[in-house]
């Protein structure tokens, strides 16, 4: 009976959505306010009907009702609690509803907390959200119900796919449709303002919080997936250039450029059309991804394989609302003229090139995800584009990017003077090159990759912090220690973003070029060395799980520093699903990991070993946690939620004597 009232109030839902497409539109357009105002009570029914059907399957995973296919299908009786709750969105049908939870909650909240909005456009935002909501439910209930019965339960089910059953992949998912999902905000609100006719710095301001929050939670949700990727697979490696890896970064790189196009609007009034443009790309690429995922027509270990028509539904969806968006833009094109002038030398030039940057570096990502079916279909060839091509054709990209940040973040607006903007930043760019110089000549030779990405790192890191210091105005070292706590939080946030990024860049740099390995068969007993560590097999035990069969390796340590200790690599089969799983033993550390894969047994005897010694790997974890962290201080800054309330206090509100003015 739950599991039916799930299924009716996603159909009644569905029944919602397409009211609510129509209504607040057509009221917006005639100007009848109560017509536009059903927008708002119809948002919050779709979140609590939405939400109401998806407890009702999570009820089904949680107590095995195996008269489900679905659970029949992703669960099994023996498998962890977290693992059933977990399974709901571990499939094609459930992650689809919670696509549409997400879909709604954000709907709902621009009803709930957008009431500083002008009445015209929240009706035409909500409308717009309303309608892909709508087309998300149609594409659910009728080609991937998830509430599908069985004539005949059996007994148990077929479990979940076992490279699912771990706790980074049990919340990979859900951060990461915040992030997609969340994009569509900044769609529905740029789709809004050209059908309004009217895009100004208070849409700059509202935009920009939404789609903050869905870069915040997409940031948040890569770095689980890579962070499972890293210690699940036992391949050793934190980033594969995957198809389904490749989809996420896309609309991240696009929504980090439409961030920062959003603030020249917003302070300007320049740049509308190309953050119009930029809003519409974002959930365009997140949309692609979706069809990249559930199409079947891309292989990955990520993906949800389903069947060809399905991936025709998703593509009609693309094309209808991408379309659509692009047609408007096109048509509204005078709507979007700019007002703001700026010379040359500007921060609103260095955004502009911030935004190439990130913008071509993600057609490059598309082309290389494509291009092996593009040359199937076209010129009957299978071609692979593998990590080397990713690695030369991104990699410049991102270090032109981290080039010019620090002096781009710190230009004003307008009009400015390289040269004495510059001027703070000499030494700190003199000390970047002199730590990169260092490394060169420790390592002996070596990857250039690591002295640049150190140098790198470090120029970003420090940039950051004197854009930081630049803000506190000029006079006494105490005075301006004052003015730096009493900072906005955005100028916080922003300085950790960037922070962040710097930690990452050289920690991929420091993990790619430091990197070793050993890879040797190992009896019983043997003892072995690797880099600093001395590792013996201690004993190879068979081991009982909850759902699961494992060969565990008990591997002891000792480092030349004395400090000794155990890792346990495994190899699980979990009967249910008949399929096999590596756990790496990893011992973490400050400034390496000690990487250990059991492999099979020899003929001969003793048992394959793979180690790595992996530096500064956690590294790149802390720098995507606080470029997280620098959007969540950025967004509980009050000037950047949605109306902010700008009006009421005539601008930003005082700042210190002498400080420059907050991003």
């Amino acid at each position: 009976m739950i599991v039916e009232i799930g299924h009716f109030a996603l159909i009644l839902a569905f029944a919602v959505a397409l009211a609510q497409s129509l209504v607040p539109l057509v009221g917006a357009h005639k100007g009848w306010s109560d017509w536009m105002a059903v927008g708002r009570p119809m948002a919050s029914a779709q979140f609590f009907l939405v939400a109401l059907s998806f407890m009702a399957l999570t009820w089904a995973f949680v107590t095995s009702d195996f008269s489900v296919q679905l659970v029949v299908a992703n669960s099994h009786t023996a498998k962890p609690l977290i693992y059933k709750i977990s399974g709901v969105w571990g499939n094609h049908e459930g992650s689809m509803l919670l696509w549409i939870l997400i879909l709604t909650l954000f709907g709902a909240s621009a009803a709930w907390f957008g009431s500083n909005l002008p009445a015209t456009l929240q009706a035409r935002v909500l409308a717009v959200q309303s309608s892909i909501t709508a087309a998300f439910m149609a594409f659910t209930i009728f080609t991937s119900n998830p509430f599908d019965r069985m004539a005949f339960p059996p007994f148990d089910g077929r479990d979940l796919n076992p490279l699912l059953q771990d706790p980074a992949l049990a919340l990979h998912p859900p951060f990461l449709y915040l992030g997609y999902v969340g994009l569509s905000m900044a769609f529905s609100f740029a789709v809004a303002a050209l059908i309004e006719g009217r895009v100004d710095a208070a849409w700059g301001r509202w935009v920009r919080p939404w789609t903050l929050a869905a870069w915040v939670f997409l940031t948040i949700g890569i770095a689980l997936g890579s962070w499972w990727a890293y210690y699940e697979l036992g391949w050793g490696g934190f980033w594969f250039w995957d198809p389904v890896e490749n989809a996420s970064l896309m609309p991240w790189l696009f929504a980090a450029a439409l961030l920062h196009s959003a603030i020249v609007v917003e302070k300007r009034e320049a740049l509308k059309s190309w953050t119009i443009l930029l809003a519409i790309l974002a959930f365009g690429f997140s949309l692609i991804g979706t069809f990249i995922v559930r199409s079947g027509l891309l292989t990955s270990v990520h993906a949800f394989a389903m069947d060809p028509e399905r991936g025709v539904f998703i593509l009609f969806i693309l094309a209808f609302f991408m379309g659509g968006a692009l047609t408007l833009f096109a048509a509204r094109a005078n709507v979007m003229e700019a007002k703001g002038v700026f010379s040359t030398v500007s921060r609103e030039s260095a955004l502009v090139i911030n935004n190439v940057l990130l913008a071509v570096s993600s057609f490059v990502v598309f082309v290389g995800t494509m291009w092996p079916l593009i040359a199937e279909m076209l010129f009957d060839r299978v071609l692979s584009v593998g990590p080397p091509f990713f690695n030369m054709a991104f990699t410049p990209f991102m270090v032109a990017l981290a080039m010019v940040l620090p002096i781009g973040a710190m230009l004003p607006w307008k009009r400015g003077n390289i040269t004495r903007t510059a001027r703070p930043l000499l030494g700190l760019a003199a000390f970047s090159v002199a730590m990169g110089a260092l490394v060169w000549s420790l390592q002996t030779g070596g990857a250039i990759l690591v002295p640049i990405g150190v140098a790198l790192g470090v120029w970003v890191v420090l940039g950051a912090g004197a854009d930081l210091w630049s803000r506190t105005g000029r006079g006494a070292v105490a005075g301006r220690l004052a003015r730096l706590r009493r900072l906005p939080r955005a100028d916080w946030g922003k300085a950790t973003a960037h922070s962040g990024l710097g930690v990452a860049v050289f920690a991929v740099a420091a993990l790619v070029g430091w990197e070793t390995e050993d890879i040797r068969v190992v009896r019983d007993g043997e003892t072995w060395r690797h880099g600093a560590y001395e590792l013996t097999l201690n004993d190879v035990q068979q081991v009982q799980g909850p759902n699961f069969t494992s060969t565990m390796a008990l591997i002891d340590f000792e480092r030349d520093d004395g400090v000794t200790g155990q890792v346990r690599p495994e190899k699980r089969i979990y009967p249910a699903a008949g399929m096999p799983t590596t756990q790496v033993g990893l011992r973490y550390g400050l400034t390496h990991d000690l990487y250990v894969v059991l492999g099979d047994p020899q003929d001969g005897g003793g048992w394959a070993i793979r180690t790595h010694i992996k530096p500064f790997s956690n590294w790149l974890w802390f720098g995507c946690a606080l470029m997280a962290l620098g959007g969540l201080l950025s967004l509980s800054d009050r000037r950047y939620r949605v109306a902010a309330g700008a009006a009421k206090r005539g601008g930003d509100g005082p700042r210190p004597p002498g400080a420059v003015p907050a991003e």
